[in-house]
């Protein structure tokens, strides 16, 4: 077992002021695979001054000194891809191949985008031929608190600690407690790299004691979180106390709009995107909404496709989906599944229970309801698990209605051949993303949503922008 009870402060790896330990657990095996602490108050105070200190001088470096720095972490982190890759493979039991390409890949792709654009970025510019005395400079918020999610840990921390370098901020990084292993090789990485101390600091923790004081320090400028609606709500009280800057990545229940003239694989291609990570993706295409033209036959489909589809042990090659992060979300994901049963949706796949042959681990069986109505408690609540949603719609006016009506607003899917109705519908659709067909989103695609889904852009040049001020100057002659 892995011992990880120290956090990197001001440039060395230092031991809890108040050590209070906590297993990490394995999904894949329900065992213990390291120990970490839980950070407290003088922890916090300790890396919240450090990176205050820090800031003096960090915040007024030049750009070209960020960029090398930058560039040499990028060529760290590829070599030490493997080690990445285990980390996240037995702290969140993603798969093997999917590890690799997929969670530690886009750290290494959001790395690069991120190098590109603070190279292309103007930090200092005239307002315009029509004020030649008129200057707007971009400069840092400060030190910012980055919090950080387990279903995507590499991915979701690059999106805040590059950025957030690349602005000239500091930080203090709390990646989730249950999934804090890879964070603690990127901090090494940075470490490596040659950064100067107390620029970037990490402090293991949980939400009610770490998160809390970190998110209500005095001397914190900014607060980027990615996770739970309802933490995101705690944050921003937190936060508005002394009108912190806020950036939030939240929840979702995106809607996948099935019309009849859909390619031939859509059906298949998204129930394979909601399954996707164990279903444990905020822009995951949760609701399937089918024209009624075709609605029996993708009922049938889609169970076929779920009853074949893979569910193994994380150390497989293949594309199979592994285990869901923890005991108290595979409870939560079960307690949904028979509120949808109990609400009278028909299960036409999956279900309660295990998947067979995987006795221990956090596994849940690829799950398929049809005939749902977007009142339900399944319609309604981000489950995070691979649970499927399917409602049945007739018109155009209708399947944007029912898509819009949810609380959130982060990814909308649309699979249609015709594509004026992309735009016409794209247009409509009340989400910060909209992918239509077998299309993804670009790297630096702003990433974000509408609603309860959140406020703010990560991703290219607007996850820059959301660490930096504006500051307008007149009389600059």
């Amino acid at each position: 077992m892995l011992e990880k009870r120290n956090f990197y402060i001001n440039g060395k790896w230092v031991e809890p002021k108040n050590s209070k330990d906590i297993q990490v657990i394995n999904p894949a095996t329900e065992k213990s695979c390291a120990v970490i602490s839980l950070g407290g108050k003088e922890d916090v105070d300790d890396a919240v001054s450090a990176a205050k200190t820090a800031f003096q001088t960090w915040g007024f470096t030049k750009k070209e000194e960020r960029i090398k720095l930058l560039e040499k972490f990028y060529e760290l982190y590829k070599k030490r891809w493997n080690d990445t890759t285990e980390a996240i493979m037995m702290e969140m039991g993603a798969p093997k191949d999917f590890a690799s390409k997929l969670q530690t890949g886009t750290g290494a792709s959001h790395t690069k985008s991120f190098i590109k654009y603070l190279k292309a970025f103007d930090f200092e510019k005239p307002l315009g031929d029509h004020a030649q005395d008129q200057r707007i400079i971009y400069e840092p918020k400060g030190v910012c608190v980055l919090i950080t999610p387990w279903n995507w840990p590499m991915n979701q921390v690059c999106l805040k600690v590059i950025p957030a370098l690349a602005a000239g901020c500091t930080m203090i990084l709390k990646p989730s407690e249950l999934a804090p292993l890879s964070s603690m090789i990127l901090a090494e990485l940075i470490d490596e790299a040659g950064f100067p101390k107390g620029v970037f600091n990490l402090v293991n923790g949980d939400g009610e004691t770490t998160g809390n004081a970190l998110t209500s320090h005095k001397d914190v400028n900014m607060i980027s979180f990615t996770g739970s609606t309802r933490a995101g709500a705690l944050i921003s009280q937190n936060a508005a106390k002394d009108f912190k800057r806020v950036s939030l990545e939240l929840g979702g229940k995106g809607a996948n709009i099935i019309f009849e003239d859909a390619d031939s694989e859509a059906i298949e291609r998204g129930a394979a995107r909601c399954f996707r990570n164990s279903g444990q993706s905020c822009n995951a295409p949760t609701r399937m909404l089918v024209e009624k033209s075709i609605y029996d036959d993708a009922v049938n489909r889609l169970k076929k496709f779920a009853n074949e589809y893979k569910v193994d042990i994380p150390q497989k090659e293949g594309d199979h989906i592994g285990p869901v992060i923890s005991e108290t979300q595979y409870n939560k994901i079960q307690g949904l599944i028979k509120k949808g049963i109990d609400e009278g949706a028909n299960l036409i796949a999956g279900g309660p229970g295990k998947p067979d042959g995987l006795k221990d681990g956090y596994y849940v069986k690829p799950t398929v309801f049809a005939d749902v109505n977007n009142n339900m408690e399944i319609a309604r609540t981000e489950i995070f698990g691979p649970v499927l949603s399917v409602i049945p719609f007739e018109t155009e006016e209708e399947t944007i209605e029912i898509a819009n009506d949810t609380p959130y607003g982060l990814t909308n899917y649309i699979q249609t051949e015709d594509q004026e109705k992309v735009k016409r519908v794209a247009r409509k659709l009340r989400s910060g993303m909209i992918v239509a067909n077998t299309a993804s989103l670009a790297v630096d695609a702003p990433f974000g949503g509408f609603k309860h889904s959140g406020i703010g852009r990560e991703g290219g040049k607007e996850g820059l922008l959301e660490f930096l001020e504006v500051k307008s100057i007149g009389g600059w002659n």
